[in-house]
């Protein structure tokens, strides 16, 4: 067996440093978003994902591929949003069995009016606490880790 790699003290520190900004950094956006719009992370994420696809209509399973969501997970986030205006579900016209998950009106209305609000809040709470060179370096190594998790997923 291999002998473990344990982390030194400089990445020990990054690691849980990493773990308890993204814990702590996550509670404050959902609160503040919460606050501001009445909307959920989800909810959020939802209607910000559909606002910016063609015609804000996607079928439910490339929408939850995109998002890296299970269907099922999608589908009852859609559901509770349906009941509250935000979304409608349509059969899909290519095949008659899928479903296409449209932006609403009041959708659009409430992710352009949550936006703003929640962009200050982002830069409140993370971005304005950074040197430009903090943001690039955060920028890059978020992109050399995403792009080796987005590969083992596909493996």
């Amino acid at each position: 067996m291999d002998e473990t790699r344990w982390l030194n003290s400089d990445e020990d520190r990054a690691w849980r440093g990493y773990r308890r900004l993204s814990l702590l950094l996550g509670r404050q956006l959902a609160r503040d978003l919460a606050a501001d719009s009445q909307l959920s992370e989800a909810d959020y994420d939802v209607l910000s994902n559909l606002g910016e696809t063609p015609g804000g209509r996607i079928r439910l399973t490339d929408l939850a591929a995109h998002m890296r969501w299970s269907p099922s997970r999608l589908s009852h986030q859609v559901a509770r949003m349906r009941q509250r205006g935000l979304v409608t579900r349509e059969t899909s016209p290519d095949d008659g069995r899928g479903s296409v998950i449209v932006l609403s009106d009041e959708g659009r209305r409430t992710i352009e009016a949550a936006a703003p609000r929640h962009v200050e809040s982002v830069r409140r709470h993370f971005i304005d606490l950074l040197t430009p060179a903090q943001v690039q370096a955060l920028a890059a190594l978020s992109d050399t880790v995403v792009e080796h998790l987005v590969k083992a997923e596909s493996e």
